[in-house]
């Protein structure tokens, strides 16, 4: 990859010169220190999402699956690892969920595995999502944002340089899409007020897509503290700030919750990806996709049939696999042409959602940047559940434990279409370094002394970086305007206009060199 060097802020140059962030270590020093131009950026200040700024899903509704007691740890958390080993022991019966289902399944046929995953997740009253503990140490996994400070900080200096390359835009919304603990948001907002010298004037707000009231409420214990107000606050009855949030009815309402971070900086909930406001936005999805509902479908000498989920005849209180007997709508629809997988698993929902990313980065301006755990068409069968760190019969007591499947990137940029440019994927071993990972771990073991701090600073690099844990296994996807990736307009004939320069390469998908 040819080495190419981003020229930005002397402000953001200075980034990186900062001691650890705080949970993390010693206190965060003082003014940033160093990043593009000379190399991407560092960590921040002190408290949750900063002194300056401040899973979408029934199973996740409860927010008891992450973090070590819980189903999952993603990288956030892991400031520790997911652990892929023997199947966890058997989860403490949920008879509601399974009721539920058999009592379905029963009474109109096997559901596929995509209706499957969705009751499981999101179902409001026994989904995993509404336990809201599955994340970090005593939750169900952990991720990048919880393992180290940094993985979130060269994402908020990603940020910050689009934003730039897009040429300042007045306002700047930055958009999570199930954002977990809240870990991420916090560790971007605490780079965005530490480059408020770069920002300027700039109006920045924080909009969070999450369909999980226990999560909302961790998240916003996290961002805003006691400022956060939803619909579990005890005055129910003062309708949110904002036009949208404005009326009688809780459905007109499309911001559930909003507060303010400790810097002033607006923090609102939506349920939907087209509720957040209308403008320049740049959108995260860290570990978002790959728990969004799949369709299974199996190749036989009779053509594709999609695998469902049925009551096993000879357990009743037992799921199990099972082969449509005739083509689904889905099977008939959803398989691409001349695909020669035996088996290939299509998740029509994110397919969804990457088009409604890029058409509002074709209409508004921004970009979007999805991290995931995945695959660029060649896998095959990946659904799997997650408890307790440990991998889980997904059939197995529902509702119990995390279901995923990684996610098929060749899918996501063809759904995205022509429209927007598409970066990647690449893994996040390529894309951290590219951003400065290692300058940036070097800094910080400089001003840290305190031997346990540096120990968990590098084992939080490790994990994040090495091929064989979290370094090959996590991919970026990077949707832009196409404008930003335009050659520059050559003249015609003799014209003594300035020369328009080309476009700034893009960081993370870009080898950096330093200055």
């Amino acid at each position: 990859m040819t080495s190419r060097r981003i020229l930005t802020s002397g402000s953001i140059r200075a980034w990186f010169g900062v001691r650890p962030a705080a949970g993390s270590g010693p206190a965060a020093g003082s003014g940033p220190a160093a990043a593009f131009g000379s190399g991407p950026a560092a960590a921040f200040g002190s408290g949750p999402a900063a002194g300056g700024f401040g899973r979408q899903k029934g199973y996740y509704v409860r927010g008891s699956m992450l973090g070590p007691d819980g189903d999952f740890i993603t990288s956030p958390e892991i400031r520790q690892t997911r652990t892929f080993c023997r199947p966890a022991e058997p989860a403490p019966p949920r008879p509601s969920m399974l009721r539920h289902l058999t009592s379905k399944i029963l009474s109109t046929g096997p559901v596929s595995v995509a209706e499957y995953m969705r009751e499981v997740l999101t179902n409001p009253v026994a989904g995993y999502y509404v336990r809201g503990s599955m994340l970090g140490p005593d939750g169900d996994f952990i991720t990048s944002p919880e393992i180290s400070q940094m993985f979130g900080e060269l994402v908020g200096v990603w940020v910050v340089s689009e934003w730039l390359a897009s040429g300042r835009p007045e306002r700047l919304q930055l958009v999570e899409l199930g954002p977990g603990t809240g870990s991420l948001s916090a560790d971007i907002l605490r780079v965005l007020g530490e480059l408020r010298s770069v920002l300027g004037d700039a109006s920045v707000s924080l909009h969070l897509v999450e369909v999980s009231p226990a999560l909302s409420r961790l998240q916003a214990q996290r961002l805003t503290g006691p400022l956060s107000r939803g619909p579990d606050a005890e005055d129910t009855a003062q309708t949110l700030k904002g036009p949208s949030s404005q009326g009688p009815d809780a459905e007109d309402a499309l911001v559930y919750r909003q507060g303010e971070t400790a810097g002033g900086l607006t923090v609102s909930w939506y349920r939907h990806i087209d509720d957040v406001p209308t403008g320049f936005s740049i959108f995260v999805a860290h570990e978002f996709f790959d728990a969004l509902p799949i369709h299974k479908f199996q190749r036989t000498p009779r053509g594709w049939r999609e695998v469902m989920v049925d009551v096993d005849p000879q357990t009743p209180d037992q799921l199990r696999f099972v082969l449509a007997p005739a083509p689904t709508l889905a099977s008939s629809t959803l398989i691409q042409e001349g695909e020669g997988r035996s088996h290939v698993e299509v998740c029509a929902e994110g397919g969804v959602i990457v088009q409604q990313l890029a058409r509002r980065i074709i209409e508004d301006g921004g970009a979007a940047l999805i991290c995931d755990y995945g695959h660029d068409g060649s896998k095959t069968d990946t659904f799997r559940g997650f408890r307790g760190h440990r991998l889980h019969d997904a059939l197995s007591c529902p509702g119990s434990a995390d279901l995923t499947a990684d996610v098929d990137f060749s899918y996501l940029r063809r759904m995205a279409g022509g429209g927007v440019a598409c970066l990647g994927p690449i893994s996040q071993r390529t894309f951290l370094k590219n951003m400065g990972v290692d300058t940036r771990l070097q800094v910080l073991l400089r001003s840290c002394s305190d031997p346990p701090t540096r120990k968990q600073l590098i084992g939080g690099y490790d994990m994040l970086t090495h091929p064989d844990k979290m370094g090959e296994r996590f991919h970026f996807l990077g949707l832009l305007h196409p404008s930003r990736l335009a050659p520059p307009r050559k003249s015609e004939g003799l014209s003594l206009e300035k020369k328009h320069p080309a476009p700034p390469p893009v960081a993370g998908f870009t080898e950096l060199s330093f200055s």
